[in-house]
């Protein structure tokens, strides 16, 4: 399963795996796809080079990339304080209400919260590629679309490749004139944020668009068969994100979210903006109900939402509080039936690729058998 990217890359199988978790990351990579380390979630510096240790000694010597979440533009001189000062009382108002009418325990008194909006601001991403490029990384992807052009240069410098997500082919046309290697089409199915065009209309428009820059498919692909239908539509390689969640090597921070996920249909998600602002598929919870519903404030834009929920997502995951307690995941989680390692959904990946290749053989009349 190796295209023209994944052996410039030196991996054997055009599987880019998008996760949260250094073990998970790890051990794509392990298994011969790409891991790719989602560093949203590392607000001080010496966490991400702590997990950066961690999957430079676990990861044998193979390939990996790093995911940042970084505005084109750059804001000067706004401070999270700032930002939380532009939050309305009326809002704060609203999660305080929503969270009483289920009872949702307080955190302990000096407890932070977990998730901050802060890995969304410039000034903390930036700092994480201070990190990150002391190490051997070979990709570093931008969820938020072109990073800005002198850390584009900064990346091509250190011979880093650099990757963008797009949802619609107008994006990915601004990417490749910003000077990136990779456009991820992400698909209307994906987890997490995404635009309005599915999965098999987007990846070969994108395609089209971007010539000759690879493109890796996003969004709906939780299977062999789905990996050989994006390469059959153009694309040099998929990125999953979601089907890693259900591993063994995720830290998911609830054990209830894992019986969530794995319960879960692929009816069962909603692109809200309940999370960050900004519309993103998650599970679908009383939670992101009560934001969706017309009689509320409404949500706030990215980066006030994320904010403004962060605490709150922090204590209905602790204290596991079922009808409100969610996750993103894209709409494959339908597929997301048990825990499992990942070199065994690698072993089914790769088995239902194989499959697939073998039912258009025979449907061209090229088979031997």
């Amino acid at each position: 399963m190796q295209t023209e990217l994944s052996k410039k890359l030196g991996v054997e199988h055009a599987i880019f795996g998008f996760t949260p978790f250094p073990a998970v990351a790890a051990a794509i990579s392990r298994a011969g796809g790409f891991g790719v380390l989602g560093a949203v979630r590392y607000t001080d510096p010496d966490d991400l080079k702590r997990d950066l240790d961690w999957i430079e000694a676990h990861v044998d010597g193979r390939p990996y990339g790093l995911d940042v979440v970084m505005p084109a533009k750059k804001v000067e001189g706004v401070t999270e304080a700032d930002v939380e000062a532009m939050i309305p009382e009326g809002h704060r108002k609203f999660v305080r209400d929503t969270l009483a009418a289920y009872g949702v325990p307080e955190l302990a008194e000096g407890e932070a919260s977990g998730w901050r909006i802060t890995g969304w601001m410039e000034q903390v991403a930036r700092t994480q590629l201070d990190v990150a490029f002391d190490y051997p990384i070979r990709l570093l992807a931008n969820a938020l679309g072109s990073p800005p052009a002198d850390v584009v240069a900064r990346a091509h410098d250190q011979d880093v490749l650099v990757a963008a997500l797009a949802g619609s082919a107008r994006h990915a046309i601004k990417h490749k004139e910003g000077g990136i290697d990779i456009v991820v089409a992400q698909g209307y199915e994906a987890g997490g944020h995404t635009g309005e065009i599915a999965s098999m209309v987007l990846t070969p428009e994108v395609v089209d668009a971007v010539d000759p820059l690879p493109v890796l498919a996003a969004g709906g692909i939780g299977s062999g068969q789905q990996v050989a239908a994006a390469l059959a539509l153009g694309a040099q390689g998929a990125w999953l994100g979601s089907l890693w969640l259900t591993c063994t090597e995720a830290e998911l921070t609830s054990s209830a979210v894992t019986r969530k996920l794995l319960a879960a249909g692929s009816g069962d998600t909603v692109r809200s903006r309940a999370l960050t602002g900004k519309p993103a598929r998650q599970l679908r919870t009383e939670w992101t109900d009560a934001w969706d519903d017309p009689a509320g404030p409404g949500t706030l834009p990215m980066p006030l939402q994320g904010l403004l929920v962060a605490e709150a997502l922090s204590r209905i995951q602790k204290y596991e509080v079922e009808p409100l307690l969610g996750t993103p995941v894209g709409q494959i989680v339908g597929r997301m039936t048990s825990e499992r390692s990942v070199q065994a959904v690698f072993d089914d990946l790769t088995r239902g690729f194989e499959k697939a290749v073998d039912r258009i053989n025979r449907i061209a009349g090229r088979s031997g058998t």
